[in-house]
This record gives C-alpha cells, sequence and structure tokens, in this order.
C-alpha cells in the first residue's frame, strides 16, 4: 500500500484502495476505516478512564482503587474532562505532522510500561497472588478468540499511509526501516507486557493488564500516566483516518470532487471533530469493559492487514498484461492466501463477538 501511495500519489489508505480495486473495494474500505476507527476512538477513551481512576485513587492513597466519593474526582467526569480539553484540541488540526514530539514521548512510555511489567514478574509484590496458569488453551475457540486482540494490537495499515505522506522526506527505503523498528518494539512490547502479566497474576489478569495491580503502587502509577498520554497521543490519529474517510464520503454523496474541494473545509473539520470525539465520548462512559469494543473490532484490523493489500497486490499484478514470470505467479497466490486468511479471521471473530454479546 505504501507502495502504491507513492506511485500513485494518494494521501490516505482508503484512496490507495479506491484507485487500485475500483469504487465498490473503495467503498466498503471507507465503510470499515470508519466503524474501526471510531471503535478504537471509544476504546481508547475506556483506557483514559481505567487508568485515571488507579491514579485518582493513588494519589487519594485509596488501596483498594475504589471511587472517590467526590463529584470531580468521577470517572465519566475525568473522561469528559480529558476529552474537551486536551483531545479534542489535538483532534481538530488538518495535518498530523506535530504529533511526532508527542508520539515519540509515548514511546518511551509504551518501553517504560512494559520494563515495569516485567520487573514485576520476577520480583513481584508480596500481596499479589497468581490465580491458575493453565499450560495450555482450552479448546480452539479460545485460540481465535485472541485474534482480535492481536490483529488490534498489530494493526497501523490505516494511519501508516497518512504517516508516510507527512514524511518530510517521502522514500521507500527510509520508510522501511521506520516500519522494521516499528514492528520490532511492538513485539517487545505485546510479547513482554502480555507474557508476564499472565505468568504474574495467572488466570486472573484483567483485560487491561495494569488494572490488576494495587493502586498504590508508585511504578505502576507512573506506568499508568504513560499509558494516558499514549492513548492521548493516538486518539488525534485514528480520529484523523476517520474524518478523512467521513469527509470523502460527504463531499463524493455531494457530487464533488476530494481532490478540488476546499470550500468550508475548516468548518466541516471542525464539526466533524467535535462530533465525533462528542459521540465517541457519550458511547464510552456507558460501556465500561474495552473487551467487548476490541472483540467487535478486531475482526476488522485482519481486513486492513490482510484483506484489502490482497486484494491490492492481486489488481496490481493482474493488471500487468507481459513478463507473467514465476514470481508473477507467487505473488497472485498470495494475495489469494492474504484475502483467504483474512476474510476467515473477520467472518468468525465477528461472529463470535456478536453471539457472545447477544449470550451475555
Amino acid at each position: 500500500l505504501i507502495i502504491g501511495s507513492y506511485l500513485i500519489n494518494e494521501n490516505t489508505y482508503q484512496e490507495v484502495v479506491r484507485a487500485t480495486c475500483g469504487k465498490v473495494t473503495g467503498i466498503l474500505c471507507e465503510v470499515a476505516i470508519a466503524v474501526y476507527t471510531f471503535g478504537t476512538c471509544i476504546a481508547f477513551f475506556i483506557v483514559i478512564g481505567d487508568q485515571l481512576d488507579r491514579l485518582i485513587a493513588a494519589v487519594a492513597h485509596e488501596t483498594d482503587g475504589s471511587a472517590s466519593i467526590h463529584w470531580y474526582t468521577d470517572r465519566k467526569f475525568t473522561i469528559a474532562v480529558t476529552a474537551v480539553f486536551v483531545i479534542l484540541p489535538l483532534s481538530i488540526p488538518k495535518e498530523i505532522g506535530f504529533q511526532k514530539y508527542a508520539s515519540a514521548l509515548s514511546v518511551m512510555g509504551t518501553w517504560y510500561v512494559t520494563i515495569v511489567i516485567i520487573v514485576k514478574y520476577i520480583w513481584p509484590d508480596k500481596e499479589v497472588t497468581p490465580g491458575n496458569i493453565p499450560s495450555s488453551s482450552a479448546s480452539w475457540n479460545a485460540v481465535f478468540n485472541a485474534m482480535p486482540t492481536i490483529c488490534f494490537g498489530f494493526q497501523c495499515h490505516v494511519s501508516c499511509v497518512p504517516v508516510f505522506n507527512s514524511m518530510s522526506r517521502k522514500a521507500i527505503k527510509p520508510w522501511g526501516v521506520v516500519v522494521t523498528l516499528s514492528m520490532i518494539i511492538c513485539l517487545f512490547v505485546y510479547t513482554g507486557t502480555g507474557v508476564c502479566g499472565f505468568l504474574t497474576f495467572g488466570s486472573s489478569v484483567s483485560q487491561d493488564v495494569l488494572m490488576s495491580y494495587p493502586s498504590n503502587d508508585i511504578a505502576v502509577a507512573i506506568a499508568r500516566a504513560f499509558i494516558v498520554v499514549c492513548v492521548i497521543t493516538s486518539y488525534p490519529i485514528l480520529h484523523f483516518c476517520g474524518r478523512a474517510v467521513v469527509e470523502g464520503l460527504w463531499l463524493r454523496f455531494r457530487g464533488e470532487q476530494v481532490e478540488v474541494c476546499v470550500r468550508r473545509e475548516q468548518r466541516r473539520r471542525i464539526l466533524q471533530t467535535l462530533v465525533w470525539c462528542i459521540v465517541t465520548l457519550i458511547l464510552a462512559l456507558f460501556i465500561p469493559d474495552i473487551g467487548r469494543v476490541i472483540s467487535l473490532i478486531g475482526g476488522l484490523a485482519a481486513c486492513f492487514i490482510f484483506v484489502f493489500p490482497g486484494l491490492c497486490l492481486m489488481q496490481a499484478k493482474l493488471s500487468e498484461t507481459d513478463n507473467r514470470s514465476a514470481s508473477w505467479h507467487a505473488l497472485v497466490i498470495f494475495g489469494v492466501a492474504m484475502v483467504t486468511i483474512g476474510a476467515f479471521i473477520f467472518g468468525l471473530t465477528t461472529t463470535n463477538s456478536i453471539y457472545q454479546d447477544i449470550v451475555s
């Protein structure tokens, strides 16, 4: 997709898919991105609420992490204040290049969180009692239930195209270095946090692993502050991708060209950002369980990782009328495999998530 963006000069993920695979696939991609980024923004608000609850409890010296009786420390109030005074101003700008400084801080914060969890596993606190640690999965269904979380964690494809186009020197080689280092960091952070967190608390570990630690732990409190910073800097980037989709769908519905329409752009952008932030905030206030959100949108992440890139690869290779060598056939087969895997993960995990929600 990055190569496609570089060659055909498109600035967003959905525009690359639309230009490569056609109008219908482009619209499906746009709708999927809108739903995914919207759900992710809800999850971000939930994470902020979870961590602020424990941070406030630590400041108030409440060892059990219970909510304070003061209205100004209520979960809904603190999330709303963070949304209005921090996230909303960061989400309004037209470009996302200015996020590079805050994002650097959030990367260092995630490393700190991982190191704290690893250290806490090696030298556990006396009051921490691990639950049962199963040596294998209970069923294959449980294995597939983990796929949405894995796809949700490693899905950066939607935001990578606008990030690439915001670089001062847009070139494939330095971008390859950026992507490789990013995936290595993600692999270390996710593996270290997940494995050591599970081994520390066993089957009783919380879906948000930091919620399993006591509120009065200073090192963990700092880790929670870093997570809040990380989420605050991530929200505007995902919102930018979702807003670009909404803008494109709206202009095409009105019959105007996305590339040339600049009338009332600032007014539309501010209105779209306000509506987006308000609706995601309201839903986050009444959906306290982040697991429900991730299980629903995690399947869509598989589409951005496998399905749409696979379709773009197949379309690009099938458009070549000559020089169909062995490598050409291998790439077409690889594209088919990507689409098949992504469709299977999306269908299975989304159906199972909806079923579990209905049963619950």
